[in-house]
């Protein structure tokens, strides 16, 4: 899976989203890569973040957290 978002306030730059498997070598759990590119550039993120898919609901949940106290 793959999805990319429009990072706002930028003009070009984008968040990337993948499901990574064995992202550590074989055997390794599966993740969801978060990449941050100010140029648009999905394969060459400034920033990268890998999540694994055990921790995303309550990552979200955190997220959401952060968004309601603004």
């Amino acid at each position: 899976m793959s999805k990319i978002i429009p990072l706002h306030g930028t003009e070009n730059g984008i968040i990337s989203i993948k499901t990574l498997q064995n992202p550590y070598g074989e055997g390794s759990n599966t993740v969801a890569s978060i990449g941050i590119s100010l140029d648009g550039d999905e394969n060459n993120p400034e920033w990268k973040a890998h999540i694994p898919l055990e921790n995303i609901d309550e990552l979200i949940k955190v997220l959401e957290e952060i968004k309601n106290q603004n």
